[in-house]
């Protein structure tokens, strides 16, 4: 697989004219890519050791809005600066664009050049650095669910995201022959992705009309979420250059089944899965019983960065696929969380709450510092539930509401001790506009049933 390019190989690329165009990018708090493009030789003479932004890039909501009650970024401090400084080890094609390479940026205080508190990258690093302390690693994954319509975003936009027609008439789960229709799309995002040194295993249907699953093999946590986040952006624009639309909202209509984002994870040691131990019934280790039991008993603390909006919260609904319960099950895919590769080295925790609109730094964050609670807490793990655990009705439901969710996080002794009460307020006051916004708009559903009858 072809991997990142190194600085001088960059240089090399600017020399022969392959590349002239250098994407210097941040991820925001919504895990999109933001930032600028550079002419190549600016970025290799000079703007590869930094570049600006505006601080109001990490308080801002999805339609760019800047909400009051932000401690860090206000109209009272005049919205000054960040410093964009590009992580060198990032840089690779974007193939799919002619002539451009990109660059993941972390952002740092301009006055003190020291990592910005709340930024998701700094966020994820600051858990991996704890995991190193205790002598681990952390390996994820992510899966990543969308849907492809036949229209193309402008025409959707122009018509009031109204008569949505996805790409498929039918339930494409697993289904090769209506995949095939669909690969003029698929086909590219897979090879493109590829190019860029992302390892992507595969595509397949997923069970609804038109709904895509992407896979991309497990890597290092931080390496996972570059991944998955330069994926999703790379769904949308290579769907865009094709005419169509790919959407990662968690539910985009109430008949439909959801798309999610399902999270595996396991920690190794030495290079070895530390999660394994051959003389378990389910191979799990103690290491592994600990993690699960922080990962469980904390999801309600932390549901919030899994379904980070009203809507994500709409994909909670039992027959779906998407769980209901914060439990876990061996291989069983009605459980919060489902234990798979039971009995072999390949062992692992896959986290199923996460909808498809997680920003991956932040949810793999909050999982290792509960994996990381319950490692030092040695904290026990419950027995597996079985069965159809939508009908468990002992079983701890996960939060069903944004509105119960942001009350959690607010109130979250466990996330202010591993994250800082700043980073905590920062992503509540997030929540909270979220919801302000919401509940402020006159719905389509509201009108519909009351308009005549009320």
């Amino acid at each position: 697989m072809p991997a990142t390019l190194t600085f001088d190989d960059l240089k090399s690329r600017v020399a022969d004219g392959s590349v002239d165009t250098v994407l210097a990018c941040l991820v925001d708090m919504q895990g999109r890519l933001m930032g600028k493009r550079f002419h190549a030789v600016n970025f290799i003479e000079t703007s590869f050791e930094e570049t600006h932004c505006c601080n109001y890039l990490l308080a801002t909501d999805l339609e760019m809005a800047t909400p009051d009650g932000y401690a860090s970024t206000n109209w009272q401090s005049g919205y000054g600066d960040y410093v964009m400084k590009p992580d060198l080890g990032t840089i690779r094609l974007f193939p799919w664009l002619e002539g451009t390479a990109m660059v993941l940026c972390d952002i740092l205080d301009h006055h003190t050049h020291q990592a910005v508190p709340h930024s998701p990258r700094a966020i994820l690093k600051k858990q991996i650095a704890r995991l190193e302390e205790l002598g681990f690693d952390a390996m994820m994954a992510t899966e990543l669910e969308f849907f492809l319509f036949e229209q193309s975003y402008d025409d959707i936009r122009k018509a009031g995201f109204r008569d949505l027609q996805p790409i498929s008439g039918y339930n494409e789960d697993y289904h090769i022959l209506q995949t095939t229709k669909e690969e003029e799309v698929m086909r590219p995002i897979r090879n493109h992705l590829y190019a860029a040194g992302i390892p992507i295993e595969n595509s397949k249907g997923e069970a609804e009309t038109g709904q895509e699953e992407l896979n991309i093999r497990y890597a290092a946590a931080l390496d996972c979420a570059d991944h998955h986040s330069i994926a999703k952006h790379a769904v949308k624009e290579i769907a865009w250059q094709h005419g169509r639309a790919a959407t990662f909202l968690p539910k985009w209509d109430h008949n439909k089944v959801g798309s999610s984002s399902h999270v595996h994870q396991s920690l190794w040691k030495d290079g070895k899965p530390a999660f394994f131990d051959s003389s378990d019934d389910l191979g799990m280790s103690d290491l592994m019983r600990h993690y699960m039991a922080g990962l469980i008993a904390f999801a309600p603390d932390y549901t919030y960065f899994l379904a980070p909006y009203v809507n994500s919260y709409k994909r909670f609904s039992k027959g779906t696929f998407a769980p209901t319960k914060t439990v876990w099950s061996v291989d069983n895919r009605t459980a919060g969380f489902r234990l798979c590769g039971d009995g072999t080295k390949g062992v692992r925790v896959e986290c199923r709450i996460g909808g498809s609109d997680l920003n991956p730094y932040l949810a793999q964050a909050v999982m290792l510092a509960a994996g990381i609670k319950g490692i030092e807490g040695q904290m026990e793990l419950a027995p597996a539930t079985t069965g159809d655990i939508y009908e468990d009705t002992k079983a701890a439901d996960i939060p069903q509401t944004l509105r119960s969710a942001t009350e959690n996080l607010r109130g979250s002794t466990f996330l202010r001790e591993a994250f800082g009460d700043d980073v905590v307020n920062h992503y509540t006051r997030a929540a909270e506009w979220e919801q302000e916004e919401f509940d402020r708009v006159v719905t389509d559903w509201e009108i519909a049933r009351g308009f005549e009858r009320a």
